[in-house]
This record gives structure tokens, sequence and C-alpha cells, in this order.
């Protein structure tokens, strides 16, 4: 074990003052003797405690030099330490003093509130003064007005009559009136009109159900071969499936009408607890292709007892030419989410091309097909009549459409399972821009009609 540095400086000193100086000894007799020096042992003892002693002092300075450079190391962070916190502090003083400006500014903010809120306070007071005086005047002119409605009734006016105020408030009280009654009566017609037509129904009804009995044996007879999904209806009198339904008929399928005016032809019923509804168009699988020419949707395409079909513009212009219609159209998403839209509508001919007109009004969602005053023409790749000047939006988009200015939507696009990865393709799928927007390709669509005046809902 090394010896302590003060242990080691005191041996040193001590064996150094022993060893440096020769020394005399005296005899008894008192004579002097020669110096004596210093063994070599002794020498080599104070030469090694030098040496131990400059050792210790190396390690020493070396370790001082350590905890200097410690000490350097955590002054300098000290110091960075101090200028942070002086950074800090200055900060802290500039935030003190923009918040004692925040401070001053919502004060006077708050004053200017209050001036702002005292005003508001004295001209609503004042508004309600105007108020009672406004209403007392007109208390006074009531008064006036039935003491001068009976001096008329009684007798000769006994008041002021030469007041042109009182004589404008009798003639805008008696516009009113007019315009009450005559609202009244055009609510009690349309009610008359309504019953006329549901009369008419009614006896329509009534002579089917009494031809019905043979009607269907004669047709049961011819037809014996017929599949069971298909169910024949007498065609002189049905001219839609509702009428089918008044008829007895409640099972959803395939069934012949004749409209007014028209050959007969079959339809797909769909039959609910309300009535009955013909069915026009479906989408489900994209098992047809939609973008055909305007002849084929004229006449109609597809398959009507299972698959995708279009039933023809012709056919459903003769069961709606006659009265209004209810459309309503059902869609699905790709997460089997439900959408129905309902419209009142009547659709032209062919020599207004097939024009669709919407009767009622529509709100965001139905908004996606809307009419124009003469009504929205029906438009296919080769007969251009949409209302976009120098483009045709059914070559543009696909399949044939009552297209406004190409972008609200097309339930007789393409059909995609996987939608394009280029937006132009994307815009020719089947969409309702109001509900998923013009790039979404709905999963199913079924359009049906029925007419407005059996419409339970309508």
């Amino acid at each position: 074990m090394k010896m302590k540095l003060a242990d080691l400086l005191c041996v040193t000193v001590l064996v150094s003052s022993g060893a440096s100086f020769p020394y005399e000894r005296k005899s008894a007799a008192g004579k002097e003797k020669k110096v004596q020096f210093a063994a070599w042992d002794d020498v080599n003892v104070l030469a090694h405690g030098l040496l131990q002693l400059g050792q210790g002092l190396k390690e020493h300075v070396d370790k001082t030099k350590g905890q200097a450079r410690d000490t350097s190391v955590k002054m300098k962070v000290l110091n960075s330490t101090v200028a942070e916190l002086g950074q800090l502090t200055q900060r802290l003083l500039e935030d003190s003093e923009a918040l004692k400006m925040k401070t001053q500014s919502l004060e006077e903010r708050e004053g200017q509130i209050l001036n702002a809120s005292s005003e508001l306070r004295e001209k609503v007071e004042a508004q309600l003064r105007d108020r009672q005086s406004v209403h007392e005047k007109i208390t006074r002119l009531e008064e006036k007005f039935d003491s001068i409605t009976q001096d008329k009734s009684t007798g000769p006016p006994t008041g002021n009559y030469s007041d042109p105020r009182i004589i404008q408030w009798m003639l805008e009280a008696q516009n009113h009136r007019i315009d009450e009654l005559v609202e009244q009566i055009k609510q009690q017609q349309e009610k008359l009109d309504k019953q006329n037509l549901h009369i008419r129904t009614l006896q329509s009804q009534i002579q089917m159900r009494n031809d019905l009995p043979s009607l269907k044996q004669q047709e049961d007879e011819g037809h014996q071969n017929t599949s069971s999904e298909w169910h024949d209806s007498p065609t002189s009198m049905a001219s839609n499936c509702h009428d089918l339904f008044l008829a007895g008929e409640t099972s959803s399928g395939l069934y012949t009408i004749k409209p007014f005016d028209s050959e007969p032809f079959e339809v797909l019923c769909e039959m609910t607890s309300d009535g009955g509804w013909t069915v026009i168009q479906r989408r489900q699988d994209g098992s047809v292709d939609f973008d055909q020419l305007w002849k084929v949707y004229q006449t109609g395409f597809g398959s009507l007892s299972a698959g995708e079909f279009w039933l023809g513009l012709e056919k459903i212009h003769h069961m709606t030419k006659d009265r209004d219609y209810i459309l309503q159209i059902q869609m699905t998403d790709w997460r089997d989410e439900h959408q129905t839209i309902k419209y009142l509508v009547r659709l032209s001919g062919e020599a207004s091309n097939y024009s669709l007109h919407i009767l009622s009004p529509s709100g965001y969602l139905e908004s996606a097909l809307t009419s124009q005053t003469s009504g929205l023409p029906f438009s296919t790749r080769d007969k251009d009549n949409d209302l976009k000047n120098d483009f045709n939006c059914a070559n543009h988009l696909s399949g044939g459409w009552w297209f406004s200015n190409c972008g609200h939507s097309n339930l007789n696009g393409r059909y995609f399972v996987t939608p394009p990865k280029q937006r132009h393709h994307r815009k020719q799928g089947v969409f309702w821009k109001t509900w998923h927007g013009r790039y979404y390709p709905l999963k199913t669509t079924v359009m049906m009609i029925t007419p407005a005046d059996t419409d339970p809902k309508s």
C-alpha cells in the first residue's frame, strides 16, 4: 500500500535531515573523532523515498488536472445554463409586457362592449316603445274601422270617410279576403278533380272485377303450359300493375297489361301491401349492355324475368301520358346501404323526345334529376337532346338518360364492380351525384312507377 503524500513528505524530510549532515563524536576524554557520513543503504532509502515522492506528486498532479477539467466542463455547463436562464428571463419579461398590453386591450374592449350593450339596451327599449305605440295606433284604427262599418250598416255615415288611409285599409282587407276565397276555391276544385278521378278508377275496378272470372278462364285455357312465375291478367282492362293489384293480384312477377291506345305488352310488377308498382328499369350485375341506340331505348331491352332490363320509352309513355305518376328510384351502394327517392312525373311522347316532366319540388338528394319548364328530354349517343351545347353527354358518359348538363345522374351508365383508375372512365358509371358523387359506381338500381292518385304515400 502506498504511503499518503503527507506521511511520505515527513519521512523524506527526516531522512534527509539525518543523512545529509555529518556528525561528530567525542570520546570520554574529550578528544575529537573524524567526521562520519551516512551509509550507502541510507542513501538508497533516501533515493527510493524521493522516487516515491515524485510518483505520488505526479499522480496528485494528474488527479488535480482531471478535477480541473471536470470543473471546467461544469463551469461551461453552468455558463450555458445561466445564459439560457437569462434568455428565458428576457422572454418572460417580453411575455409579461405583451400580456399586460393584451389585458389593457381586453379592458378597453370590455368597456366598448359595455357601451355597445348599453346602447343596444336603449335601442331595444326604444323599439319596444315604438311597438307599443304602433299597437295602440292599430287598435285605434281597428276601432275606427269597426265604427265606420257599423255606421255603413245601420244608416247614413256619420264619420269622416275622406281619410285615404281608412279607404286603403278597407281595400286591402277586402283584397286579402278575396285572395283567401280564391285559394279555397282552387283547393276545393283540386279535391273534386281527385275525387272524380278516384270515382273513374273505382268504376274501372268494379268493371274489371265483374269481367275477371271469365277473362281469366279464357286466358288460362290458352296458356296452360306457361311457367308458374308468369302471371297473365286481362289485357283489355289493366293499364298498369296497380290495376292488377286492385283486381286481386298480390304476387310480384310478370304480367301482361294493355294501356289505352297501345298494344299489350309484358311488365314486371312489384306488389306491396299498399298497391302495385310497374318496374321500368333494373340494374344489378352488369349482365346487360345499356350503351344502346335511340331505337333500342324506345322499344326496350334486357330480361324482365331475372336480369337487368329497360322497359322502353314508348311503353312508359303509354302508361303515363293520361295522368300523373309517381316515379320511385331505389339505389344500393357497395356497403348495402339503401336510398329511395320519389318524384311526381309525367312522360311526353316521341315528338318531344320523351321529355320527363317533374311536377313536384325536389330536395337536395332529388336534385340530381331536375327538369326544365318544358321537360327534360331523353338522349342517346346517336340522338343528342341534352342541355349542354356542342357536347354529347350520352356519348361522353355512356348509356341513354335524361341528361341536363352531364354531371348530375346516370342510372343507365356502365356497370363497374371495381372502379377504373382513369377519371374519364369512372364518369361513365352508374351514379347519383347528390348521394355518393358522380365517381361512385352504384351496386343496384330499380326504377318503378304507379299512378299518383293511388300511391298512399304520395
